[in-house]
């Protein structure tokens, strides 16, 4: 932990060949080839703050400022459909480990879970008093994770959609939280220059590494779980050991501030997403910077890998979505892909390969890398811009007829959350409910119904208002005791 160490001497190459910038390949093994833009796709109106690949990578979402997400099919000729609901803008989207589910958070401070298929359903999760900044997915699709400026991380129920506990210790907005991949821990980055560990059995903060430099806008962890790389606004990229509790690498490779990371599975790179207007990949075996990567005009906000590595997406202010084809490492991932998946379900944590380099490493900006300037005036007959079909959803999750529709090839409602699965786990809730629905409401009761949810949201409000007023002087206590501090020191100093 603590200010980053000296560069020591640069490790060897773990028996993998490297290409120069997409050099002759060794016959032993396949050579590293440098990324290709796919496609650009362009459809929303503003920033895009968030992209997910589905399972199959058949599907990629995404979500923007102008308070939409955006389902694109990749194969065959690229078509687009566009998801409406939330009433402020979308903040992050991602799919279910499996593709039946999407989920998105918003400014207007609600969690969505969406089908995604034409009807548009969608679950809104409310429990947040301030605009929610982030939500993903357990790696079992069970549990989803959200953090928001009211300073609290969330924990929900997919199944039952409930709030099933909340995590306080932060005291700014928390940016990001993440599941491990065995869901047995929380990693969770805030504007208070922390990034925190959280145990989801016992619900207790277990570590936290401060950056005083400043503060990490995400934070993940890699594929085996043993390290957390975040992305701090100090323009620095950090490598964090969760076992050891301790600094293991340190980039300082990028001129603005880091906005995303995203790791390859198989563990071995890292890419990254700056408000400087690149990207860039980084060789965390070797502990040093491959690729720069340019196409965005203006900041990169996300950046992220399909789930077999093979491709991975960016989402910028420029409202551009940038498709590109990885082209490294294409054989000898998989396998340690596999590697980690059948470890992950028989083995206890801590497990899985570790990625220790030699020693840190400290980079700065006069590293060398292969920079990837893409062309955008080559003739693109998979259509760039895409015909999107505007989706409104339904609020709710009901039970849907079979659709048989060969742009958004997703299971129907019948075999999600909602699905019979569910109602035979609980008969006693569906014989209530069917009960509910049997009683007809009045005039004057469904009024009564409306005014006091109409209060209700009054109520909302003001403890939102309230809120932001309590961090407001939480923020200038603190700001009067650093000032007292300083005083007391310079007074002991003349002394």
């Amino acid at each position: 932990m603590g200010g980053p160490r000296d560069a020591g001497p640069e490790p060897a190459a773990l028996g993998r060949p490297r290409g120069g910038g997409g050099g002759p390949a060794a016959p032993m093994a396949s050579a590293l080839e440098d990324p290709v833009l796919l496609r650009p796709l362009r459809g929303h109106r503003a920033a895009v703050t968030g992209v997910s690949f589905s399972a199959d990578t058949a599907g990629l979402a995404t979500s923007s400022l102008d308070r939409s997400l955006m389902i694109w099919k990749l194969k065959k000729q690229c078509r687009a459909y566009k998801f409406v609901g939330h009433e402020e803008a979308v903040t992050s989207v991602q799919f279910s480990p499996e593709g039946r589910l999407l989920a998105s958070s918003s400014q207007d401070r609600t969690v969505r879970l969406w089908i995604p298929c034409i009807h548009g359903e969608s679950s809104v999760l409310k429990g947040h008093t301030a605009s929610v900044r982030s939500v993903s997915f357990s790696h079992d699709g069970q549990f989803l994770v959200s953090a928001s400026n009211d300073k609290s991380i969330k924990i929900w129920s997919v199944h039952r959609q409930r709030l099933l506990f909340s995590l306080f210790q932060h005291t700014h907005w928390v940016r990001c939280a993440k599941f491990s991949p065995d869901g047995r821990l929380i990693a969770s980055c805030s504007e208070d220059k922390s990034v925190k560990i959280w145990d989801t059995t016992n619900k207790t903060c277990i570590d936290s590494f401060i950056d005083y430099g400043g503060f990490a806008n995400f934070a993940d962890f890699n594929p085996s779980g043993t390290c957390i790389a975040s992305a701090g606004s100090n323009h620095t990229v950090k490598l964090w050991d969760i076992r050891m509790n301790k600094l293991l690498q340190h980039y300082r490779v990028h001129r603005a501030g880091v906005n995303c990371v995203s790791f390859h599975p198989s563990g071995n790179y890292l890419i990254t997403a700056s408000s400087d207007g690149t990207l860039k990949i980084l060789d965390l075996l070797e502990g040093r910077l491959i690729y720069t990567l340019h196409g965005h005009k203006g900041p990169v906000l996300f950046v992220a890998f399909s789930k077999g590595g093979e491709k991975f997406a960016s989402g910028g202010a420029d409202g551009q979505v940038l498709l590109w084809k990885t082209n490294f490492d294409s054989f000898d991932y998989k396998e340690v892909l596999k590697h980690h998946i059948r470890r992950i379900h028989t083995d206890d944590p801590p497990h899985l390969l570790d990625i220790y380099p030699r020693s840190p490493h400290l980079h700065d900006e006069k590293l060398q890398s292969v920079e990837v300037n893409p062309t955008f005036d080559v003739t693109d007959t998979q259509t760039p811009d895409p015909p999107v079909v505007e989706i409104t959803s339904s609020l709710a999750f009901g039970t849907l007829d079979d659709v048989s529709h060969e742009d958004l090839q997703y299971p129907p409602a019948s075999v999600l959350a909602t699905s019979s699965k569910r109602k035979s786990e609980d008969e006693s809730e569906s014989a209530m409910h069917n009960v509910d629905k049997q009683i007809d409401i009045s005039p004057s009761l469904g009024n009564a119904l409306e005014n006091i949810v109409e209060q209700l949201d009054v109520l909302t409000l003001t403890i939102s208002i309230l809120e932001q007023r309590l961090t407001l002087t939480e923020d200038k206590l603190k700001e009067c005791l650093e000032n007292q501090q300083k005083i007391l020191l310079q007074g002991r100093q003349e002394e």
